[in-house]
């Protein structure tokens, strides 16, 4: 970060979407603890921080009367833990725009934190509202992105706030030039051979992304239920198992440009199936193509395991989006749990690992392996949408 924040208001858009349970505590703390540097880096250089940011999507869940529902969607719920985590007085402002916001961001300290209600309770944010934008910007001297999990939203906290600073009083956060660093370097400048672990439901999320990587990768694996629509694509048998049958014709033409670009696809030769999608399903491994009328794939079996973990120890740069199976399941949680492991022992070994996306984070996490990996991104759909090659706004936003 180029600015000099002493004496100045730093108004920071974070990203605090974090899970809570049913008593409001914190499940998941890593996109605190991740916002953390940023916020410290302008409190020890005297300045203040203002932070925005929101959680979960309030206006989707309305209570019966129309209203907010406040108690359930407030940031009030972090503050105790964001004192803990930052070590220093942080303040919190009952909305984000408005009297409070704007009482309290004019009296706050260098060194303290002002924490501002959820921008979310406004649609005015999700629409980008130029005017509620520029109440926002009105609040801090300076501003700071380090939402990388929100940079592919035009948001007014994310995007538009942005329009109301100059070059010079504007920038990423830490948190955003990594993501944005090791993003780019895994596109731009990958150190060979590189493999790409894609896994998930549906190939119609994953298809950009999967011609994206034909340009740099040597290897793609391909797991989850979207493998079945591959298998269809091959005119395999794949039982009840999860598939897009629109898209098998893009399964087929996927197929032909990786052969086409010497690219090797990798699909679980095995499965382990259920009878059900359930917790408690009757289990038995099939092959991926001879998969039983009634059965369904609900995990790479042990034979894809120990391929797909081998390729992943042999490469030099992974990526890895998206679980190789029901990751929630005990009974089909070893593909994505033995995807962690070869990705955390290829990394010992001086490869470069890249993990993305809500389930992949969770396996590593879950497995104590993030710090055994060389960088778990926080945004999924941003992430995605990266390396896809898209142009996030936010990004955008600062550096046009």
């Amino acid at each position: 970060m180029t600015i000099n924040f002493k004496d100045k208001k730093a108004l920071v858009r974070v990203d605090f979407n974090v899970p809570l349970d049913k008593a409001f505590n914190i499940t998941d703390d890593t996109r605190i603890r991740e916002a953390v540097p940023t916020i410290r880096q302008i409190l020890d250089a005297g300045g203040s921080a203002i932070l925005m940011s929101h959680l979960g999507r309030p206006l989707a869940k309305l209570n019966a009367d129309g209203s907010v529902d406040r108690q359930k969607f407030t940031l009030e719920h972090l503050v105790k833990h964001l004192r803990k985590k930052l070590k220093a007085r942080v303040h919190f402002a009952d909305d984000c725009v408005g009297k409070s916001a704007v009482k309290k961001a004019a009296a706050l300290k260098p060194g303290e934190v002002l924490l501002l209600e959820n921008t979310r309770f406004y649609p005015e944010e999700e629409s980008g509202n130029a005017e509620f934008a520029q109440k926002l910007a009105a609040l801090g001297d300076v501003y700071v992105n380090d939402a990388f999990g929100t940079a592919h939203r035009a948001h007014a906290s994310t995007t538009i706030v942005a329009n109301y600073f100059d070059a010079n009083h504007k920038c990423f956060g830490l948190l955003m030039d990594r993501e944005i660093a090791n993003a780019t370097r895994v596109m731009k400048n990958p150190a060979k051979p590189v493999t790409c672990v894609v896994g998930g439901a549906k190939v119609s999320d994953k298809i950009i992304l999967l011609e994206r990587f034909l340009d740099f990768a040597d290897n793609i694996i391909i797991g989850g239920a979207m493998a079945y629509t591959f298998m269809l694509a091959k005119k395999g048998a794949v039982g009840n198992s999860l598939v897009e049958p629109d898209r098998v014709k893009a399964a087929k033409e996927f197929m032909k440009k990786a052969k086409a670009a010497g690219v090797k696809v990798l699909l679980p030769k095995d499965s382990v199936c259920g009878d059900k999608f359930a917790a408690d399903a009757a289990v038995q491994i099939c092959l991926s193509h001879q998969i039983p009328d009634g059965w369904m794939g609900m995990d790479i079996g042990p034979s894809a395991i120990k391929s797909f973990g081998k390729v992943v120890r042999q490469s030099q740069t992974i990526i890895w989006n998206g679980p190789m199976g029901v990751f929630e399941m005990p009974s089909f949680a070893e593909g994505t749990k033995s995807i962690a492991k070869a990705v955390a022992r290829a990394t010992s070994k001086g490869a470069f690992s890249m993990v993305g996306g809500g389930d992949s984070v969770a396996a590593v996490n879950q497995m104590k392996l993030a710090k055994k990996v060389s960088f778990v991104s926080t945004g999924g759909g941003a992430m995605l949408e990266f390396l896809e090659g898209k142009e996030l706004p936010g990004i955008k936003a600062i550096t046009a």
